[in-house]
C-alpha cells in the first residue's frame, strides 16, 4: 500500500464568504460548496451535532486544494491566540508560488491581508513573505526571480 497524493489542506474559518473571496483573489478557483451535517459528519470529525458549510478551492493547475470550513455547530473554538506567531506549534502556513509578489499583496490587502514581516529576498532565487489572511491564516508567498 502506498500513499497516492496529498488531497487537500483543511482550514476552519470564521467567515466562509470572506475566506472564499480572499483565496479567489489570490487566484484559486471554487471547485464546489456544500453543507456538511449528519451522522457521517459527526463520525468523520469526532464531534456531535456537526453542521458546517465548506468550500473546496483549487489552484489553477488543479493539483493544490484547500477545504475551507465554517462550523455553525458545534461552534468553532480558538486557542486564545487569534494571530499566533509563525513559530507556534501545529500547522505552520500554506505557501503559494506567485509570479508577482508585490501585485499579489496589493490585491489581497483589501481582503484583509497583512504582512507579518516584510518581503525578503533569498539570494538571486526567490522573494518571499509571510502574510496573515482571514481568520488569522498564515500564508507564505514565493516569487522566483533571476
Amino acid at each position: 500500500m502506498t500513499l497516492q497524493r496529498m488531497d487537500n489542506v483543511g482550514i476552519v474559518v470564521e467567515d466562509l464568504d470572506a475566506a472564499v473571496a480572499f483565496f479567489t483573489e489570490l487566484g484559486m478557483e471554487v471547485e464546489g460548496k456544500a453543507k456538511i451535517e449528519g451522522l457521517f459528519a459527526d463520525q468523520a470529525v469526532g464531534l456531535d451535532g456537526v453542521r458546517s458549510d465548506i468550500a473546496m478551492m483549487r489552484t489553477p493547475d488543479g493539483h493544490g486544494k484547500l477545504e475551507l470550513a465554517q462550523y455553525h455547530t458545534p461552534a468553532a473554538i480558538g486557542d486564545g491566540l487569534h494571530n499566533p506567531p509563525p513559530n507556534t506549534l501545529g500547522l505552520h502556513r500554506v505557501m503559494f508560488a506567485v509570479d508577482d509578489i508585490d501585485g499579489t499583496i496589493a490585491r489581497l490587502r483589501p481582503h484583509g491581508a497583512e504582512l507579518i514581516g516584510e518581503v525578503a529576498q533569498y539570494k538571486d532565487i526567490y522573494r518571499l513573505c509571510y502574510l496573515r489572511g482571514p481568520s488569522g491564516i498564515i500564508l507564505a508567498l514565493a516569487e522566483r526571480i533571476g
